[in-house]
């Protein structure tokens, strides 16, 4: 199963042993001119962080809107969501813990809120660092990179995303190889949306990420798909 490429987008292809397992949504933006996220910036994050903690305050989070979906997903993949969280899952953790979110640059800032808010997990990537075709598979035995601020992360058997070079992402902990930084111009977004969720739920949230790059970052969207 594949997602067409587009005359700039990314050629992107899926493992026969996933299908139906999950949704995913697809997105590239170009030009980003890194700035400080300014007091509108942090108005907006603030509101949606209030929100959730008043919200949800003194509920376990795997009875939350969103949670559960991600938490079968992983179980569908034979991986525990309690030792191995999906990102979503432990940003929305932070913020009931009272720790807010982490404070990273202007881009990873924008998709953490906005994974967050919707709570589906998503990798942020370096699309200049990315070698060759895309493919969502199951990890392979002794697969595995090195993490973002940490070690390294085993990928045997779990959901990741690879390229001509290897894995470098999943729905938990991204690799430093691919990872974004200041000097980082062009981004892929690929969220990894549970079956549980509608294509409504995966839209929205690729819309809000858009609009948010867009007016945060100064990004250009080049390219925004999803694969049901």
């Amino acid at each position: 199963m594949s997602l067409g490429a587009g005359p700039r987008g990314l050629a992107l292809t899926v493992e026969d042993s996933l299908r139906g397992a999950l949704l995913l949504g697809v997105l590239e933006a170009e030009g980003i001119r890194p700035a400080a996220l300014g007091a509108d910036w942090e108005a907006e994050r603030d509101a949606v962080v209030t929100r959730l903690a008043t919200q949800y305050a003194g509920r376990a989070s795997a009875d939350l809107p969103g949670v559960a979906e991600t938490r079968t997903l992983f179980h569908r993949l034979d991986i525990d969501p309690t030792k191995t969280r999906p990102s979503s899952e432990a940003l929305l953790r932070r913020v009931l813990q009272g720790k807010g979110l982490p404070v990273v640059n202007p881009v990873v800032d924008v998709c953490n809120l906005c994974s967050l808010e919707h709570q589906i997990p998503l990798g942020l990537y370096d699309r200049d660092l990315v070698r060759g075709e895309l493919q969502v598979r199951a990890g392979r035995p002794g697969e595995g990179y090195a993490g973002i601020r940490k070690g390294r992360v085993n990928l045997g058997g779990r959901l990741l995303l690879s390229d001509d070079d290897g894995p470098f992402g999943a729905p938990t902990s991204d690799s430093l190889r691919t990872s974004v930084s200041a000097h980082t111009v062009n981004v892929l977004v690929v969220l990894f949306c549970p079956v549980e969720r509608t294509a409504g739920d995966l839209s929205a949230a690729l819309e809000q990420i858009a609009e948010r790059l867009a007016r945060h970052c100064r990004a250009e969207v080049v390219a925004v798909r999803t694969l049901q």
